[in-house]
């Protein structure tokens, strides 16, 4: 609001700091109406102190309002100075022994899975850590703020209620004594007097109206003429139409807009515009207009400056009051009596209902404020809790009717303090009984939802958007119902049946409005227009599931309640169907001689529901009776006489029929609405009140009639009674060739139908209807889930029903039945099935969905293969029904079950002439099965001299009846048994005959045999016999078969390898020279193998032969060949960074010639290591560019990879990269010129490069200066005596062909561009300098990599590695041919003066501010440069050996100077050695050159130490860098892992293994080189302690180090408030996993600019931390994030595991986590490897969704 003219802001009213609080306490005290005295005091200084311009200043406001307000209050309230007077109430008081503690956002929250009474019990960090619940099953989430810790509470714990901080409060807990009673009498006046005015102004001002008045008696006299524009947080409007329209309105930046945004949103409210009435009214009128175009308005008021005043400091008292009390008892207790008296109007009257009741009408962060001093005083105190619960019952219409046209989310509503009342059992119970909370919840919930049809359903259909959100919140009331029931009573009082029950009768109500909503009809001919609307019905069913189960647990714990809850429930059922027959007419059916009478009824034609809550109700309080033993002990006080078992399974059959007409596609012209309602019926939320209990209820129906007359009905229903009715009709229908829809509709409603009756009989694991408990059911779940495949924990978990309290009870039963495999390093710890419990798989299950049903199958007989069995799936044995049910199994030797089993078996044996299907079949089979399991049962339980009256075995060996007189069952199978056509079913058929002659023989304990048995059982017997035979006999055929075949084959190939002879030879040479292992490099005999100077081991030529991945044509790699190039990737990086803080201001100014030994950021290169020709890859990239434009034209989405800055995938293996290298030749022995033996010394070199040097400085400078004279000229060449053989004038030839040269130049400007982040400049001359040290940094991360995990130097490198290395030394080294040699012989001197001084060199850094392998690099690979002019016979390998001499040299004093080497105790007793001596002496000559400011150090053998540990990276990144240069294979004793290869490296890079010699040998100019390196002020400014410096051996950089536990992350996450909006909570805490920052991501807040875009906090951290690449933890969603650049980022799995092994992203399931190392190393070393980027691109093309979110936000 910069833009508008502020009224100044005055300047602090002096009279304010005048004010004493002493004085006006005591003018109080003595006041005799102390309300005017306050008012008056208040009316005087608020105006003066809140709201004085356009802008608050908290930390002034509450400075002064301590000092001028609360403190006269203080005062008063003590009597004495508070600073004392606190302390002494604070002794008195006898500490809480509840703990109380309100939630922040975000932080973490823990519930024990074993001991919470329910799953709201929560415990804060403290009091868990600090309990017995640690070692138990616990839960842990992030609180979303509001809420309190119920640490201490006895009601909310079984056991452990407090932990050992509260438990010390508990000891002398005397029953309800009053805390008054601590409290002096005049200081109970005092603060009854205090609280009453200060409370009753608090509700008064905050529930004031009007804007521009005052209450009366705050209204004074000089009243200014200010007002503020009040802008009203709501939901509906999003942040960006908000600062779209405030910047319109108050015309301010959208900066500050954010800023307004963000503050209403934080407290629902901030003035936008201060000034007199019109020119906020302008303002209010802009955001009006602009926000009512879509919704209702945003909400504006212009209100007077001191109303705001007001308001703010009534706030401020609330917290306050909240603060106070917090000291005693006492004072709680009176400000809950102050609260909750009735005022002079009666009802609803007290200053709590009143804040209460306009819980709507307040903002956000005023409802927060009195929410939180509600939970401070009332809820904290046990005897006020109650009384506030009876005024929350009684309001409780009201306050939910406010909510639900409120616009606030829940946890803003005083609605949201039900779960702090509900869930308390003793308050719950006694607002049950007094209040009748039961009735008025569910009437409050009936009474929203009016929508009703003719038959008084409810009806959902053409949902409003403002209904949905109304049904959103109304669901709520459905969460208050869950709480108070959660708990269930254990004794019944009178009172409470007689109200539960009235409840029970209202619940009824809302149920019966729920029977039969939603009808469908079957839609014929065509398509459905609109798919109706199904979901409110089923969220309605999904909320209410639990609501239905416990309701049922409270009946089944008291018999009276659970009588008269069946006869209610009976009763509703009973006026639901009261016209049972519908108007539909009777129709009498027959079959087998039984004949019933029904209605017709087709589900195909007439209307059906899903929805038959009342039935279901019904039916599980039928179990109960069952269960609970009430149906046998009090019979006569049952109406189950009167029960028609017909009109009890009607509506449950049609709902199952219709469900199996939809599978047989009878439906599909009814749309998904229908398809989706089937899924959840039978969907695991949903089953266990929908499709489970209507299963029961035909169980009821069936085990109160006679089978014959159900299977009737149920075939009429299925519309199948016709085909079994009437003989042949089968033979019939597929003689019409009728339509084959028909015949294959018919087939699957008769499988549909069997399925059912073998649901029916099968099953009983329900208890009460079987003799089961509760874990034999969940033990059958588990086991058929895990018969389907290996689960984890989590998916287990999922296909379980959860209870109320979200337990599945899987874990006290899974390790019963399963093993748990754990984890590798990905994927997740799996549940395997014990090989003991298959036996109880049973293949028709009724939970398995079709698809599950084949896999299990598929599964189960892969197994039994596996194990040598048959492949039968047998039922398996089940437990006895209970009595009620017991009738049940008559169902399988019915007449009229024979009779339908028979007609199939006749079917199958003649099966050409029937429409018939195999699985039909199977389940007859599976029928049969279980009818012969049940007989067995039965005759192994028979008591003495009871008759078995289960006769299924007899009745299968008759035949069937005249006048067909068709074989029997048993013989149909024997004839089944040997079809060609059933190989699938011949195991189970063998089963069946082998079970019916073990009940045979058990029948037949008696002498006398029946002759069909023994026959049967020969049959079988010699059937068994012929397929053994027949197996065998296939299987030697199928061997002999096998080993001809591959005879034939071997013959083969030896005559193609004699015929081709020469190719054979020749690739394998080739295979030898391709591979990239060293040791195949030609060998050289076991001399020692040295890698460079004039020794340098001669290596033969090698040709190499490469093939192109695009064009597959193979080619030599010559030097005037067309180029080759590697795909590469370049990146800054501070994986080795030292200091992350450095900061490049200009880089087109920067000069990176010297890189600073802390690494702050490097170029790495790495490559796929896939080749490809230069100009198929410049093909290549040409298509993918122009596909970019033509895909930008069509659709903004970013691509994985970013095409404008040069990035393309690898053709190949899809790896990003950003450029190529050119793959060459070792460059060396292209410009190595002749050897001569007599090469000179360093000293001598050191002399002839520095002459040199000089000579092409005078060319240079006389080449700047224009020519003036030609005599001048003359005269100074002949002062510059050239050095012998010297010729700067000569320039050699490039040797490289155009397309290498190119190439080298395409590389070169690639790595400039992304190290320096600069335009690409091809002449720039910082170029070479950025190709050295790419080449430097990445050897040495390498040397890193393999440091960290002890791996040999030379061992096996990846191919992609040691191919990368390579063509980057190799490349680094050709690459002066292609950059102006003057620039090159430049950057060479400038290096060389930093260790030789030079003085036409004044500002190069001090030796210890030089990365000395760095300098290396640079120096080996521009002295060619200089060489190539020099033809005095000095070798390009002289010069390296003595540049790395010296830079060795250089090294070992950085090294010694910043060593800090204790001499600890332990020093060597043997007498020193030459090394230990040699660098005694040479540490003498430093402190004698750096003026003894050294310290002195007597032990040499700590010095060698210390020299040898810091100077061994140097070494081996040297001896990669110069191996990769010459091409000198390693020795082979550097090639294993071993402990220290010093010696070896040594020689190997041709050193002294005693590294001081190399001063020794050279000691006139390295005492001149130490002086001189010595007396930099730089160093003189280390020795005194002035500045650092970086120590040697670097230590190796490490991700941080995180908590094995995952709470205590976001613990420390909830305390981190978002940096910028003033402690305000962060939503999305994220931690920096490279430095340890945490940030707030994804907000408007802390969005900062990054080259003029806006980007999030973690965008913008990656660019100063990671320099562009980022890894990150989010702490709430537990989730590991990869950023790099701006567009690029993927999840990653985090390192944070569950005892079951798996992640939880999103902190869902809330199971305890824990750090896995291994995982945390492999997220380390991806990092350390940088493949963080590679790993995304990975993500990104694996994952299109990844590449639409916008990364840069985060």
């Amino acid at each position: 609001m910069a833009s508008e003219p502020e009224p100044e802001v005055p300047a602090m009213d002096q009279s304010l700091l005048e004010c004493s609080a002493e004085e006006t306490a005591g003018k109080w005290l003595q006041s005799t109406d102390l309300t005017r005295e306050v008012y008056q005091h208040l009316a005087h200084y608020v105006p003066k102190i809140y709201c004085r311009g356009p802008n608050p200043f908290p930390q002034k406001e509450d400075m002064l309002a301590q000092h001028v307000l609360l403190g006269p209050m203080e005062w008063y309230l003590c009597g004495e100075d508070p600073a004392f007077g606190f302390p002494k109430l604070e002794q008195a008081n006898k500490p809480s022994h509840l703990c109380g503690r309100v939630f922040k956002v975000g932080e973490p929250t823990y519930s024990c899975r074993d001991c919470a009474v329910d799953p709201t019990c929560v415990l804060c960090m403290e009091c868990f850590l600090g309990s017995i619940h640690r070692d138990h099953r616990y839960r842990m989430t992030t609180s979303g703020g509001g809420g309190f810790c119920d640490c201490g509470d006895a009601e909310a714990w079984k056991e452990g209620p407090y932990c050992e901080k509260h438990e010390l409060n508990t000891s002398e807990i005397e029953e309800e004594e009053d805390p008054l009673v601590h409290l002096p009498e005049d200081v109970i006046a005092r603060t009854y007097n205090i609280f009453a005015i200060m409370f009753h102004y608090a509700v008064e001002i905050l529930t004031w109206e009007k804007e521009s008045e005052l209450p009366a008696d705050l209204e004074i006299v000089e009243k200014s003429d200010t007002y503020y524009c009040m802008l009203f947080n709501d939901e509906v409007h999003t942040y960006e139409q908000v600062i779209y329209t405030l910047q319109k309105a108050v015309n301010c930046t959208q900066k500050e807009a954010i800023g307004f945004a963000t503050t209403v949103d934080r407290d629902g409210r901030r003035s936008v515009r201060y000034g007199d009435f019109p020119y906020c009214e302008q303002a209010k009128s802009v955001i009006v207009r602009n926000t009512s175009r879509q919704t209702k308005p945003l909400k504006v008021q212009v209100m007077h400056s001191s109303i705001v005043a007001h308001q703010n400091f009534g706030l401020k008292l609330l917290s306050w009051l909240g603060s106070i009390i917090g000291c005693s008892d006492g004072l709680r207790r009176i400000l809950c009596q102050v609260g909750l008296q009735e005022g002079p109007d009666g009802e609803n009257s007290s200053l709590v209902d009143r804040l209460m009741l306009n819980d709507s009408k307040l903002w956000k962060g005023a409802r927060s404020v009195y929410h939180q001093l509600f939970m401070s005083s009332l809820l904290m105190d046990l005897k006020y809790k109650k009384l506030f619960a009876v005024r929350f019952a009684k309001n409780y219409e009201r306050l939910q009717s406010d909510y639900v046209t409120d616009d606030h989310d829940r946890e803003f509503s005083v609605a949201d303090l039900s779960v702090q009342i509900f869930t308390v059992p003793s308050l719950a119970r006694m607002l049950i009984t007094q209040e009748n909370l039961l009735t008025i919840i569910i009437k409050t919930f009936m009474d929203h939802l009016r929508h009703r049809d003719a038959q008084g359903r409810f009806q959902f259909e053409r949902y409003t958007a403002l209904q949905a959100f109304k049904f959103r919140r109304v669901q709520s009331l459905i969460l208050d119902l869950k709480y108070v029931l959660i708990s269930k009573p254990t004794e019944w009082s009178d009172d409470l049946r007689q109200k539960f029950l009235e409840g029970f009768d209202a619940f009824l109500e809302l149920l019966k409005c729920m029977q039969g909503m939603d009808p469908i009809t079957r839609q014929v001919g065509q398509h459905i227009e609109m798919e109706p609307e199904w979901e409110a019905a089923f969220t309605l069913q999904m909320k209410l599931t639990h609501v239905i189960s416990m309701m049922q647990d409270w009946c089944a714990l008291d018999e009276k309640v659970l009588i008269e809850a069946y006869k209610k429930c009976l009763a509703v059922l009973m006026q639901c169907h009261g016209g049972f027959t519908d108007g539909e007419q009777p129709v009498t059916l027959s079959i087998c001689g039984h004949s019933v009478e029904t209605i017709r009824y087709c589900v195909s034609q007439e209307k059906v529901s899903i929805h038959l809550p009342v039935s279901r109700l019904l039916a599980g309080l039928h179990v109960l009776l069952s269960k609970s033993e009430v149906a046998y002990k009090f019979p006569e006080l049952l109406p189950l006489s009167e029960l028609s078992p017909p009109m009890l399974i009607e509506h449950p059959l049609r709902c199952l029929v219709l469900c199996a007409q939809v599978h047989a596609g009878m439906w599909r012209r009814n749309g998904f609405s229908l398809v989706n309602q089937i899924y959840y019926y039978h969907n695991v939320k949903c089953r266990r009140e929908m499709f489970d209990k209507d299963i029961i209820m035909l169980q009821t129906g069936v085990s109160m009639m006679d089978p014959n007359h159900f299977l009737m009905i149920m075939l009429s229903r299925f519309e199948l009674y016709q085909i079994f009715s009437t003989p042949d009709f089968g033979k019939r229908l597929s003689s019409e060739i009728a339509h084959k829809d028909i015949v294959q509709q018919n087939n699957t409603l008769i499988e549909e139908m069997l399925y059912l009756i073998i649901m029916l009989v099968g099953e009983r694991f329900c208890p009460g209807v079987g003799q089961v408990n509760a874990t034999d059911e969940i033990k059958r779940e588990i086991i058929h889930q895990l018969s389907i495949k290996p689960m984890a924990h989590s998916e287990l978990v999922k296909s379980l029903p959860e209870d109320e309290n979200k337990e599945t009870g899987m874990e006290s039963v899974i390790e019963a039945v399963a093993h748990f495999k754990k984890p590798g390093l990905t994927g997740r710890g799996m549940y395997e099935l014990k090989p003991e419990c298959a036996k109880e798989f049973n293949l028709y299950f009724y939970h398995f969905s079709r698809a599950e049903q084949s896999k299990a199958e598929e599964a189960q007989r892969k197994l039994k293969r596996q194990n040598r069995e048959d492949t039968a799936l047998p039922p398996p044995i089940l437990p006895p029904f209970c009595p009620l049910f017991a009738s049940l199994v008559n169902i399988l030797q019915s007449d009229v079950m024979l009779y339908i089993m028979r007609t199939i078996l006749h079917w199958a044996v003649e099966h050409n002439g029937y429409a018939w299907s195999e699985s039909m079949l199977q389940r007859v089979l599976h029928l049969i099965g279980m009818a012969l399991q049940e007989e067995k049962q039965h005759l192994e339980n028979v008591m003495e001299e009871h008759v078995v009256t289960f006769t299924f075995t007899q009745k299968i060996s008759k035949p069937g009846e005249a006048p067909n007189n068709s074989p029997s069952i048993l013989a149909m199978l024997e004839t089944l048994q040997n079809a060609p056509y059933l190989e699938v079913h011949k195991d189970m058929i063998k089963w069946i005959l082998k079970t019916f002659n073990a009940i045979k023989k058990m029948r037949k304990s008696s002498s006398s045999s029946s002759v069909a048995e023994t026959e049967g059982t020969i049959m079988e017997e010699s059937s068994r016999d012929k397929d053994k035979a027949e197996r065998k006999r296939k299987a030697e055929i199928a061997r002999l078969r096998r080993e001809k075949v591959m005879a034939q084959m071997s013959e083969m190939q030896r005559n193609f390898i004699d015929e081709n002879k020469d190719l054979f030879q020749q690739t394998l040479a080739e295979d030898a020279s391709h591979s990239a292992v060293l040791d195949n490099s030609p060998v050289v005999s076991d001399m020692t193998l040295t890698a460079l100077g004039p020794a340098q081991t001669q290596v033969p030529k090698q040709r190499q032969f490469v093939t192109c991945i695009l064009c597959q044509e193979e080619q030599e790699v010559k030097v005037e060949s067309k180029a080759m190039v590697l795909a590469a990737f370049v990146q800054r990086s501070t994986v080795l960074s030292k200091n992350r803080s450095k900061v490049i201001q200009d880089p087109e100014k920067y000069d990176p010639l010297f890189m600073h030994p802390d690494l702050s950021c490097g170029t790495h290169t790495g490559s796929c290591g896939h080749i490809m020709h230069a100009h198929c890859w410049q093909r290549y990239f040409d298509s993918v560019q122009a596909k970019e434009q033509r895909r930008q034209q069509r659709l903004r989405l970013h691509t994985s990879y970013d095409v404008e800055n040069g990035e393309f995938l690898c053709p190949l293996c899809e790896c990003l990269s950003n450029t190529v290298i050119p793959l060459l030749l070792p460059p060396r022995n292209i410009f190595n010129k002749l050897n001569f033996s007599d090469q000179p010394n360093l000293t001598q070199w050191i002399r002839t490069v520095s002459q040199q040097i000089k000579a092409l400085q005078i060319l240079r400078k006389e080449e700047s200066i224009p020519n003036i004279a030609s005599s001048k000229n003359s005269e100074n060449m002949d002062e510059l005596q050239l050095p012998e053989g010297f010729r700067p004038d000569f320039h050699p030839k490039n040797p490289y062909s155009d397309s290498i040269k190119e190439m080298l130049t395409t590389f070169g400007t690639a790595t400039y561009k992304v190290g320096l982040k600069v335009h690409p400049n091809e002449e720039d001359p910082r170029v070479p300098i950025m190709c050295w040290g790419s080449c430097a940094y990445t050897i040495q991360s390498i040397e890193r990599i393999l440091s960290d995990e002890d791996k040999p130097l030379f061992g096996p490198l990846p191919c992609r590695l040691d191919d990368c290395l390579r063509s980057l030394t190799r490349f680094a080294a050709a690459h002066w041919t292609v950059a102006l040699l003057s620039v090159v012989q430049g950057h060479f001197c400038k290096l060389f003066a930093s260790l030789v001084p030079n003085d036409s060199y004044g500002d190069l850094p001090c030796i210890l501010d030089i990365d000395m392998f760095h300098l290396l690099v640079g120096l080996v690979l521009a002295f060619p440069a200089l060489q190539c002019q020099d033809f005095s016979g000095i070798s390009l390998g002289t010069g390296d050996l003595h540049i790395f001499h010296l830079v060795t040299m250089a090294h070992i004093i950085q090294i010694l100077l910043t060593s800090c080497t204790e001499e600890n105790g332990m020093d060597q007793e043997t007498p020193a050695g030459e090394e230990e001596l040699a660098v005694l002496a040479l540490y003498k000559t430093l402190r004698q050159c750096t003026g003894s400011v050294l310290k002195e150090i007597s032990s040499g053998w700590h010095l060698w130490r210390s020299v040898r540990a810091g100077i061994m990276p140097f070494l081996k990144c040297s001896a990669l860098f110069f191996h990769y240069l010459n091409g000198v294979p390693s020795p082979p004793e550097i090639q294993v892992p071993g402990t220290n290869h010093f010696e070896h490296l040594c020689n190997y890079l041709s050193l002294p293994s005693n590294l001081i010699c190399l001063f020794q040998e050279n000691s006139e100019i390295t005492k001149l080189l130490i002086e001189s390196w010595c007396q930099n002020i730089e160093v003189k400014r280390y020795l005194e302690g002035e500045r650092d410096a970086i120590s040697y051996p670097r230590e190796s950089n490490k991700l941080i180090d995180l908590p094995e536990d995952y709470s205590s992350l976001i613990n420390q996450a909830s305390n981190f408030s978002c940096p910028k909006s003033g402690g305000d909570k962060s939503r999305a805490p994220t931690l920096c996993l490279v430095c340890g920052t945490l940030l707030c991501s994804q907000s408007y807040c802390c969005q900062a600019e990054l080259e003029g875009e806006d980007v999030g906090a973690c965008t913008a951290h990656t660019h100063s931390c990671g320099s562009g690449v980022g890894i990150f933890l989010r702490v709430r969603e537990c989730q590991v994030l990869f950023l790099a650049g701006k567009t690029k980022g993927c999840f990653y799995s985090p390192p944070y595991l569950d005892d079951y092994g798996e992640t939880d992203q999103g902190l869902r399931r809330g199971n305890p986590l824990h750090l896995c190392k291994e995982r945390f190393k492999k997220i380390q070393k991806l990092w350390h490897q940088h493949s963080i980027t590679e790993e995304i691109g990975h993500a990104q093309e694996a994952n299109q969704t990844l590449v639409g979110i916008d990364w840069q936000h985060l």
